[in-house]
């Protein structure tokens, strides 16, 4: 029998073996006490306001001490959202106090806590009270205090990590402005939702009709402290705006038009339809490159500003070196309507570059980049072996690549999780990987035998999990500085007392793909090669123990450095560590035909499906743990030796080439079933055992479509709001998607297209999910996509199955199988009446880390009162019915 994985090193006994013999790195401290970053690397801000003029800067504010809800996998508790929701809002004074408070709560959280403040939140005694650091005096809490902006403009307080601020601004008159803000994690403009600031970027521009008379701004709790905040009239109701491009480099010899992204502002109450951007070349010496390139591109929703694509041509000239400009030219109806110049670079292919590609998730532009393989010869185009390098939180791709000498055997390729923070390379910030290493090998010949995983600090974290979740797709990994898991690390966010409450158990189900140590022995398979510093500080070398002590237990190819004096980041040898490489060159990837075992753990088929030649298509509990362990013996037979929680497997059995015309599938209770072997076996278990199936019935839940809410934004989806009810529903519902495509710009450099009901045509649209907003009542396309779910919502009422809830403060999230699609679905954000409605304000389900089931039904108190007000969570069963009833309620 031929083993799965290869046995190269044993333990940790010869990691001293491969260090650098003699070599001192001197370790450098780059973490700034206020979040877990690589300062070194880190984004540079917007500074400058080049779309208008500045005509109002806030300078007096108030600030709202409380926290927010605690809470990692579940943290749906807003304060300000509950008070606009419940009608309770009153414009503040200095001094006035709530009457409210999160349940359970003794002090206020923070939202965002060091390495520091966690050290000293676990050493403090019951009853000591936690005590804010440079001086600061602690705030009441939910009482308004009175806050200055310094000089520079800015709000800055530690309180306001875990405090809403609120400023205001009295208009002469009604106007269209654009809000730039920074530093809040959303802002709410006379209660309407928008996506804030929190990682400090500058990148935020809203476009807001103001109201004559007061008009009120709260921004909830941010990362760094601070705020700052301004109104801008805008120089043209339709513009470019140079803020956060995507672009690529221009590669010598490559003359195939490149994907770009610009953003465009329409500060305007009318949808913008029909653009195209035309793209000119201009030389350094003035002269066109080449001819123009002109693509119809995204339309773009009334008071908005969306990311849109873009083509640039190649320049023919394969001599060429170093900058290039290029002209924009936005056009409608054939008529310019704004331009602008952006700077492109052109380099040689066998330098660092970037590339770009269109993503699947939403079509938005995304990059990634490239330490391509060292070619001494002309004739050395063979393929290389393949890295894939995840960055830390606040890297860019581009420094991550930048990080690594080239090398002559390997090309390195650093994917962006669609942002410097992203998604903690979970949700998508892992489909960004994915598609990065498909897109990267389309360009890059790749030895398929020879494809590793590495990353750094939140990038050491996304190897633990990219590495346990795809554990067939890498020889071995090296996770860098990294922490098994987000729900481990950071204790300040963490769900203790969530655990006590029953209905925590199916958001807990819905974030189960991010427990590492529960997957870790799918990395059985793969060498892993870890590697710290002991003195780091921002993720201390405990996080690296508690992976060194789970892998001791079963894996006999794993190698431990921990490297003397070392921080966070103590030069590029935090990544760039000869050893690694010398580690991964002695690994590959077996043939899928010389696997013959395999013990392969899932949270969920929708995350994480495959392994070789099985494949998880059901589970008989959904986002519970699943493990399968097979074994090929022979040519003759797969015996399955435990199938936990499994409900529908295929086996690849034509990859096995087996020589034997049929394959008998033997299971530990003794049933044999025996099926071609010149063909997929499909068996699914039903009714206590096992039988052969032709073919997954596509209206079933399957590895292509599966559950959990988070799953419904990605193929494309399209947003779909309402305008069929009254016109608050009608204005609500469109600047509830307008928000959420807000959040996944600026959280995931998203792009996303939001239409009306009347609008969407499955025609148009095929083949690609649906998120739609608004009820039955109030939204044409329910319908069309929604008839035959067994969950339905009106005003004024829930039903599901033989249930109902009743009340006007209902909200509801859920996903269903799109009707006419068999791998599209359809997610829900609705309500049942005003509060309800209002109730969806926050978009917690953007995240990387969050939890979601397929379904949960909520009261707008659950913004106050967290689990307490949910009415029900839980899962679909694997018809999409709700006989199994597997939900937690109250």
């Amino acid at each position: 029998m031929t083993p799965f994985f290869l046995k190269t090193l044993r333990g940790t006994a010869l990691c001293a073996a491969l260090a650098v013999g003699g070599q001192t790195l001197h370790a450098r401290q780059t973490s700034e006490g206020d979040g877990n970053i690589v300062a070194i690397f880190g984004q540079q801000k917007v500074e400058t306001t080049d779309e208008g003029q500045v005509f109002h800067r806030f300078r007096e504010g108030l600030l709202l001490p409380g926290g927010v809800g605690a809470g990692t996998l579940y943290n749906g508790q807003d304060m300000v959202a509950w008070l606009y929701a419940t009608d309770r809002f009153k414009t503040p004074a200095a001094g006035d106090s709530l009457a409210y408070s999160y349940p359970k709560q003794k002090e206020a959280p923070m939202a965002y806590q060091s390495h520091r403040e966690r050290q000293a939140a676990a050493r403090r005694k019951p009853g000591q009270k936690y005590r804010l650091s440079y001086g600061y005096t602690a705030l009441p809490n939910w009482t308004w205090s009175p806050i200055a902006a310094d000089s520079a403009g800015t709000f800055r307080s530690p309180h306001m990590r875990s405090a809403y601020l609120y400023t205001s601004y009295e208009s002469p008159r009604s106007e269209i402005a654009l809000l730039e803000t920074t530093g809040g994690t959303r802002t709410y403009i006379n209660g309407e939702p928008h996506e804030g600031d929190h990682y400090d970027f500058g990148y935020t521009l809203i476009p807001v009709r103001l109201k004559a008379g007061l008009n009120e701004i709260v921004y909830t709790p941010g990362r760094f402290g601070r705020v700052e905040s301004k109104l801008v009239k805008p120089d043209k109701p339709v513009m470019f705006t140079k803020r956060d491009l995507t672009l690529p480099d221009l590669i010598a010899g490559e003359d195939d038009p490149k994907w770009a992204a610009i953003r465009v502002v329409n500060a305007t109450e009318k949808p913008l339809e029909g653009l195209s951007i035309r793209t000119t070349l201009i030389l350094p010496d003035g002269n066109r490159a080449a001819e123009s390139v002109e693509y119809k591109t995204d339309d773009i929703l009334p008071m908005a500003v969306r990311k849109v694509k873009f083509r640039v041509p190649g320049t023919g000239r394969p001599e060429l070196k170093g900058n290039v400009s290029a002209r924009l030219e936005l056009l409608r109806n054939r008529k310019v309507i704004d331009t602008v110049t952006i700077a492109l670079r052109q380099v040689a292919p066998d330098v660092h570059h970037e590339r770009t590609f269109v993503s699947r998730i939403d079509g938005s532009v995304q990059y990634y980049s490239v330490a391509p393989a060292l070619r001494t010869e002309p004739a050395d185009t063979g393929a290389k072996a393949f890295i894939l390098t995840v960055h830390g939180a606040s890297v860019e791709a581009r420094n991550q690549a930048r990080a690594y000498k080239q090398k002559d055997w390997v090309n390195i390729v650093a994917p962006t999780n669609r942002r410097p923070y992203g998604f903690n390379w979970e949700e998508w910030g892992r489909i960004d990987a994915l598609e990065v290493l498909e897109e990267a090998q389309r360009i890059f010949p790749t030895d398929t035998a020879r494809i590793y995983l590495t990353g750094h600090s939140m990038g050491g974290h996304g190897t633990w999990f990219l590495g346990t979740t795809y554990p067939d797709k890498f020889a071995a990994i090296a996770p860098c500085a990294g922490y098994p898991d987000i729900a481990g690390y950071g204790s300040g966010r963490g769900d203790a007392m969530h655990r006590r409450h029953p209905l925590f158990e199916p958001f807990e189900r819905g974030a189960a793909a991010g427990r590492v140590q529960a997957l870790a022995r799918n990395l059985k398979q793969s060498g892993v090669y870890i590697h710290h510093g002991s003195a780091d500080n921002v993720v201390p070398p405990e996080q690296a123990h508690i992976m060194r002590e789970t892998l001791s237990r079963f894996h006999t190819d794993f190698c431990y450095h921990e490297f003397p004096g070392g921080e966070h980041w103590f030069g590029d040898a935090s990544v760039d560590w000869p050893p690694i490489f010398e580690f991964f060159a002695r690994h590959s990837i077996p043939a899928e035909s010389r696997v013959d075992e395999i013990d392969f753990y899932t949270a969920s088929p929708a995350i994480s499906a495959q392994d070789y030649w099985l494949t998880v298509e059901q589970q008989e509990s959904p986002y519970r743990y699943t493990n399968v362990k097979v074994q090929r013996e022979g040519d003759t037979t797969i015996r399955v030796v435990a199938a936990e929680n499994a409900a529908l497997l295929t086996f690849d059995l034509p990859a096995l080439k087996m020589k034997a015309a049929e394959t008998v599938i033997a299971f530990g209770d003794g049933q044999r079933l025996t099926v071609p072997t010149s063909r997929k076996a499909i068996v699914a278990y039903r009714d206590g055992k096992w039988k052969v199936l032709d073919k997954i019935d596509p209206k079933e839940k399957n590895a292509r479509r599966y559950g959990g809410f988070k799953q419904a934004f990605d193929n494309r989806m399209v947003f779909v709001y309402s305008t069929a009810g009254t016109p608050a529903e009608n204005a609500w519902w469109q600047a509830k998607a307008r928000f959420d495509a807000e959040t996944f710009y600026y959280r995931g450099n998203g792009s996303v297209d939001i239409v009306p009901d009347k609008a969407y045509d499955a025609n148009k649209y095929a083949g690609r999910n649906v998120v739609l907003y608004g009820n039955a009542d109030n939204n044409r396309a329910w319908a069309q996509l929604l008839k035959d779910c067994p969950v339905q919502v009106r005003d004024g009422e829930v039903s599901m199955g033989g249930r109902s809830y009743r009340g006007d403060d209902l909200g509801a999230y859920f996903v269903y199988p799109h009707p006419e699609f068999p791998d599209a679905l359809v997610g829900v954000v609705t309500g049942t009446g005003e509060a309800g409605m209002r109730a969806t304000s926050p978009n917690n389900y953007i995240s990387g880390i969050t939890g979601f089931p397929d379904l949960m039904i909520f009261r707008a108190d659950m913004l106050k009162d967290g689990l307490d007000a949910v009415e029900t969570a839980g899962f679909f069963d694997n018809d999409w019915s709700l006989k199994k009833q597997d939900f937690v309620t109250r």
